[in-house]
C-alpha cells in the first residue's frame, strides 16, 4: 500500500489574533490531516512564523499542488501570508561550489548518496580542478570556473548562468574560497548559503587554525548562515563548538574543525531542504 503523500505549508506575516485558527481550520475544511505543526512569534519584530506538515484525511481532499494553492489563497490573503507550499518529497535542486578542500562536499555527497540527505545535486562548480575526481564518483557533473582579479565579473556571470540553466533552487559554499562580489550576491537573494570557521575568539585571513594554537584557544566551531553582502555575517542557520585544550596541536584542531564543519552545514542543508528555515530579518526561525 503506498503512503499518502505529504505536504508543507510554511508562511510568515503581522502577528494578530486567529492566525493559527484560520490556517488549520481551512486544511481541515478541505480534507487535511495535520501530522506535524510549529508555529513561533516573535515579540520584537511582531511577526509570526510557521510550518505544517499535513496529508490527506478525506476522499475530498485533493491531492496537487495547484488545487491546494488555490483552496489556501484565501486564508492567505487574509492574512496576509507570505507563504510557501511544496510536496514534502518535493527535494531542492542544489548546485555545490568548492575549491580544493573536500571535506564538506564529500560529507555533503555521502549523506546524499545514502539518502540522508533530501537533495538533489545537479552539479559541482569550482575554481580548481582538484575535486573534479571526488563529483564525477558519485555520478555528478563537475564544472571547471577558474577566475582571477582580472576574470571575476565574467567568472561570476558564468556561474549564475550556471545556476540558472541547471534549475538549482540553492547554491551550497562548501568551503568555496572566493568573496563573491556584491553584484552576484544580490542576484542570488536568499539562495546561497555558506561555511566558515568559528574561533572564540575570531580569526581573520590566512592560516586561522595556526592563529588560533598560537593564542591557545579553547573552543573551536563552524558557522553555516545566508550569504550575504556583508562578508560571514549574513542569518545563521546553524552553529556547533567543541572543546581544546593545551594538548591539541594545529594539525588536530584542522581535523576537528573540518569534522564540525562538515556536519554544521549538512544540518543546514538538510533544515532548508525539510523548509525548516524562515528568515527573520537578520535571524532565521529554524524548525528543527
Amino acid at each position: 500500500m503506498t503512503a499518502a503523500r505529504q505536504w508543507i505549508l510554511t508562511f510568515t506575516c503581522a502577528d494578530r489574533g486567529g492566525i493559527v485558527a484560520g490556517v488549520t481550520g481551512e486544511l481541515a475544511a478541505c480534507g487535511g490531516f495535520i501530522l506535524d505543526s510549529q508555529q513561533y512569534a516573535d515579540l520584537e519584530t511582531g511577526r509570526f512564523f510557521m510550518r505544517v506538515v499535513f496529508t490527506g484525511g478525506g476522499e475530498e481532499f485533493a491531492d496537487d499542488v495547484e488545487t491546494l494553492r488555490h483552496r489556501l489563497s484565501p486564508v492567505a490573503a487574509r492574512f496576509a501570508l507570505d507563504w510557501s507550499l511544496t510536496a514534502a518529497d518535493e527535494c531542492p535542486r542544489v548546485l555545490i561550489a568548492v575549491s580544493k578542500t573536500s571535506h564538506c562536499l564529500n560529507d555533503l555527497l555521502h549523506r546524499w548518496s545514502t539518502g540522508a540527505l533530501p537533495v538533489e545535486p545537479v552539479g559541482v562548480v569550482s575554481n580548481h580542478e582538484a575535486l573534479r575526481g571526488l563529483a564525477e564518483w558519485h555520478g555528478v557533473q563537475f564544472h571547471h570556473l577558474p577566475v582571477t582579479n582580472l576574470t571575476r565579473a565574467e567568472q561570476e556571470a558564468r556561474l549564475l548562468e550556471l545556476f540558472r540553466k541547471t534549475r538549482a533552487d540553492l547554491l551550497v559554499l562548501a568551503r568555496y574560497m572566493q568573496v563573491l562580489s556584491p553584484a552576484f550576491v544580490e542576484a542570488m537573494g536568499t539562495r546561497c548559503i555558506n561555511i566558515h570557521h568559528s574561533f572564540l575568539p575570531g580569526f581573520k585571513g590566512a592560516k586561522p587554525y595556526h592563529q588560533a594554537h598560537a593564542r591557545g584557544v579553547k573552543l573551536i566551531g563552524a558557522t553555516a548562515h545566508f550569504v550575504t553582502r556583508d562578508l560571514d555575517e549574513g542569518p545563521i542557520i546553524e552553529q556547533a563548538a567543541d572543546r581544546v585544550d593545551h594538548r591539541a596541536g594545529v594539525d588536530e584542531l584542522i581535523a576537528m574543525g573540518r569534522d564540525i564543519e562538515a556536519q554544521v552545514l549538512a544540518r543546514a542543508v538538510r533544515w532548508i531542504a525539510e523548509r525548516r528555515v524562515l528568515l527573520n530579518g537578520s535571524r532565521t526561525v529554524v524548525f528543527r
